[in-house]
């Protein structure tokens, strides 16, 4: 059984800064790209940050220079520390990874169940 689970979302001031932590469990063989996405309701999912395998970030432009998106292969793990945060930054932060599992070497999308972040004075 795959998972992802996140941590560390919560209630933040404007210009405060929050890290977000997500970790892949279960029998897995490899991960390739992770990311970040984030959801508000009425809204379609949008993506805010990934991180291919050999490190290679990419960002919406909404939040290029306030946040970054870091891994640890070691740990299944990837990071997202949000710096300078907004109140339009507020929403649902999910974790995505594309991995292959052991279970039948199939390489699948998983998502987790999602870190309610707000920002608010």
């Amino acid at each position: 059984q795959v998972q992802l689970v996140e941590s560390g979302g919560g209630l933040v001031q404007p210009g405060g800064s929050l890290r977000l932590s997500c970790r892949a469990s279960g029998s897995i063989i490899r991960i390739n790209a992770m990311g970040w996405y984030r959801q508000v309701p009425g809204k379609e999912r949008e993506l805010v940050a990934t991180v291919t395998s050999d490190g290679r970030t990419n960002y919406v432009d909404s939040v290029k220079g306030r946040f970054t998106i870091s891994r640890d292969n070691a740990k299944n793990m990837v990071y997202l520390q949000m710096t300078s945060l907004k109140p339009e930054d507020t929403a649902v932060y999910y974790c995505n990874a594309d991995l292959q599992r052991y279970t039948d070497y199939r390489t699948l999308n998983y998502w987790g169940q999602g870190t309610q972040v707000t920002v608010s004075s």
